[in-house]
């Protein structure tokens, strides 16, 4: 395998989490719950890891802005506007695979 340095490693995974983000931005037909139950995460994991990286960091990054990275909005507009109620299979399924949560 080539040899990549850790900057160029870092900025291609940076591309790859931009490329993710803008796909799940253009896909808003695809719920939350459709991801939770799919793939094990959502959106919104996928905020409370760059909250949780900023954190860690010493960044200043609140819940919100980090939402609204992933989102493209505020989280409460992306609702408004994407989110439906999930049915009963899906919370069952969900309810399957996360017990407890």
């Amino acid at each position: 395998m080539t040899q990549i340095d850790e900057t160029a490693r870092t900025e291609l995974e940076a591309a790859v989490f931009r490329r993710l983000v803008a796909h799940l931005r253009g896909r808003t037909d695809v719920q939350n719950i459709d991801l939770m139950n799919l793939a094990g995460f959502c959106r919104n994991c996928l905020s409370n890891w760059m909250k949780e990286e900023a954190d860690a960091r010493g960044l200043p990054l609140s819940k919100d802005e980090s939402r609204e990275q992933v989102y493209g909005m505020p989280y409460e507009e992306w609702k408004a506007k994407h989110q439906k109620e999930a049915s009963a299979e899906q919370q069952a399924a969900y309810s399957a695979r996360n017990p407890g949560h």
